[in-house]
């Protein structure tokens, strides 16, 4: 891949706090034109490797490379090339929708006639043009994340940092969201984005790494990882609570590549959902409910660390 391609290079990129290492040597490369991934828990590691990437704070060890610049050295270089959207919304409640991205476009340095320009096409990409003339404050959570992303793009950056971009937002709004990340990632624009939702990461990112106290648990693409990791089906059981126990012993006769014992659910992972829960019934055992499903990178985490990605 020619060096150019190659917009993020991070080797042994460690981040300490004290005695306590969010961060633990990781090694990871971004190209330009995709859309890259960290996944994982809360306290994995995500957002202290973003504000890294962001240029505003800095490696406690190892290499970083961001546009071929030194992070430390050439920060803010590096940052009038970068868009971010952080977790939480930093936008001026005070002012309209038009006027925070006004504003916002003055810190660039740019000329009012290109911001000008630049803000209603923003507008009409995020849906938000009918609202231009708004206050910020009564928005709803959805609108003000739409907003956060049309603000973030204003410098036409090389690359955009989203930081756990639809966290508390409703199902509806989450999916307004991912299509205009997806139209993004269509036009070239390059994402980095850190999420601890699986269907987000399956949805968005044609790479991703897995992240677990601060190491990188595995690396691949949404369907690699599955494939390399877990079953092509998943049955899930729902056990009385009082009987939870002795179903998951009597379940271990269920010819299957393993099973997860959840303080809620068992699951059995297999090729043949179907026939597992045939088998299931065979035992004598009756659930409350049962699904069999696909697998998905939750059952990834799940299998690398032992813990759901919620937890």
């Amino acid at each position: 891949m020619p060096e150019s391609d190659i917009l993020v290079s991070a080797r042994g990129l460690t981040k300490r706090f004290g005695d306590f290492t969010a961060v633990d040597g990781i090694d990871f490369q971004l190209r330009r034109g995709e859309a890259f991934g960290f996944l994982g828990p809360n306290g994995a590691g995500k957002s202290s490797t973003m504000r890294m990437l962001g240029c505003v704070s800095p490696p406690s060890s190892g290499e970083l490379t961001i546009l071929g610049l030194d992070p430390v050295a050439d920060g803010s270089v590096i940052r009038a090339r970068l868009g971010v959207v952080p977790q939480e919304d930093t936008l001026d409640v005070e002012l309209t929708v038009r006027e925070n991205l006004l504003i916002y476009g003055r810190y660039f340095g740019l000329p009012r006639q290109l911001i000008k320009e630049r803000t209603a096409r923003l507008l009409d990409f995020v849906q938000l043009s009918d609202r231009a003339s708004d206050q910020v404050e009564p928005l709803s959570g959805g609108l003000k994340r739409r907003l956060t992303i049309a603000r973030s793009l204003i410098n036409e950056p090389d690359i955009l940092l989203l930081d756990e971009p639809t966290t508390g937002l409703d199902p509806q709004a989450r999916h307004v969201v991912w299509d205009r990340l997806f139209r993004l990632k269509r036009r070239g624009v390059t994402l980095i984005l850190t999420t601890h939702y699986m269907d987000e990461a399956e949805q968005l990112c044609d790479r991703l790494v897995v992240m677990d106290h601060g190491k990188i648990a595995a690396e691949g693409s949404p369907r690699e990882l599955i494939d390399a990791y877990s079953t092509r089906e998943v049955l899930e059981l729902r056990f009385d609570p009082s009987s939870h126990e002795q179903a998951a012993e009597k379940l271990a006769a269920v010819p299957a590549e393993r099973m997860e014992v959840l303080a809620d659910r068992i699951l059995l992972y297999i090729p043949n959902g179907d026939g597992a829960l045939a088998s299931v019934h065979d035992l004598g055992l009756d659930p409350l409910t049962s699904l069999v499903r696909r697998s998905t990178l939750e059952d990834v985490f799940l299998r690398l660390t032992g813990r759901r990605l919620d937890d």
